[in-house]
């Protein structure tokens, strides 16, 4: 865990490795050969082992069952360095990247599915197929209960409300300000704006209204005091929703979706995306798979040893420190293979709990 380029695996040659698993530790060299072996077939097949993986935690009782399941869809940008990159290029941020499309479960930091895709491609590009793969590996993974979608506005479009519609997923979608939705908020009456909390520096209200046949929520800002004399005008964010309740609830669900940055952050600073390893397209695309499952085992791990209420907000270098990066040795003791930690090790009562709940969990049916 942490590692960000393939020779941090030589790490793992360290140490007592060779003894703890049931094969021998391959040079990183092996790892880069084996990754530039995937083609696209091989990715699918290991994103399956992804899905697979995915419903074997869940089945250990820990997965959302019949309750609702939040998930953010988001991309991120990764950043690369010279031009012999497979697939990488130039895209909105102006930088040589990869862009890769992420959904995460919002209550824990689960990312559900991920996809690779070029520097240069369009934020929706995909979405379609990656939503209607999201939403059948929840249901197969046992989440049987109401799905609900998040999404900024890079994402909107027609083809993606009505799959969302046709796959009875709720949704809240960013709209961009274009010219007809500006009209339709500026029509919307003063008196229809309800504040809502906001900075100590600025004010905020929200109101809603119909835009082409469908549910608009607004949520207006501006700054108050010596700063307003810069940006004394409301600045207006909008977006879709098919949701019921009150728009103020409805609004502060939608600004939620910014928790998707966490996952995406442990993701890149905790399991391996920080940088992205080959000069091949479908070897990155394995590297991210292989970053996901990394992440997820992170989560997982934290969720069932019950290692903090909040697993989503519980940093995954907080999660190594108190787990994984154990400051002891590993000893044969008549045979038995045991742990020795340092005494007035911080984390001990942690981690032997963790492990006891980990090691009493039941087989999971194949």
């Amino acid at each position: 865990m942490g590692a960000s380029h393939i020779d941090h695996a030589d790490i793992l040659r360290s140490g007592a490795t060779d003894q703890v698993l049931p094969h021998r530790v391959m040079a990183p060299s092996t790892l880069g050969t084996f990754l530039r072996s995937f083609s696209f077939g091989h990715v699918r097949q290991l994103d399956a082992v992804l899905a697979e993986t995915l419903r074997r935690a869940w089945a250990l009782g820990r997965g959302p069952g019949s309750n609702d399941v939040v998930i953010d869809v988001d991309s991120t940008i990764c950043e690369v360095c010279g031009p012999k990159k497979h697939g990488a290029s130039f895209g909105y941020t102006k930088k040589r990247c990869y862009h890769p499309m992420l959904a995460t479960r919002a209550l824990t930091g689960e990312i559900l599915h991920a996809r690779m895709r070029k520097g240069s491609a369009n934020t929706q590009r995909g979405a379609v197929r990656f939503i209607e793969e999201t939403v059948a590996r929840v249901r197969r993974a046992g989440g049987t209960g109401p799905l609900y979608m998040r999404f900024d506005s890079g994402f909107w479009s027609g083809a993606t409300i009505a799959t969302l519609e046709r796959l009875e997923v709720g949704y809240t979608m960013g709209i961009k300000m274009i010219r007809p939705v500006i009209r339709a908020v500026a029509a919307i009456e003063e008196s229809a704006w309800i504040p809502i909390d906001y900075t100590a520096d600025g004010e905020a209200a929200v109101a809603e209204c119909d835009y082409k046949g469908r549910r608009l929520i607004v949520r207006r800002t501006r700054l108050v005091g010596p700063q307003a004399q810069l940006w004394p005008d409301w600045r207006h964010f909008a977006f879709l929703t098919d949701l019921g309740g009150d728009a103020v609830e409805v609004d502060q669900f939608h600004r939620n979706h910014a928790t998707v940055e966490l996952a995406i952050r442990d993701l890149k600073e905790g399991s391996g995306l920080e940088h992205v390893p080959s000069g091949q397209f479908f070897a990155n695309s394995a590297w991210l798979v292989c970053a996901v499952l990394a992440h997820d085992l992170v989560r997982w791990t934290a969720i069932l040893g019950e290692i903090t209420p909040d697993a989503q907000l519980t940093v995954a270098r907080s999660l190594r420190t108190r787990l994984f990066s154990v400051p002891g040795r590993l000893v044969s003791s008549s045979g038995r293979p045991t742990l020795r930690a340092p005494l007035g090790w911080p984390w001990a009562d942690v981690f032997g709990r963790a492990l006891d709940l980990l090691r009493a969990l039941p087989p999971v049916p194949v």
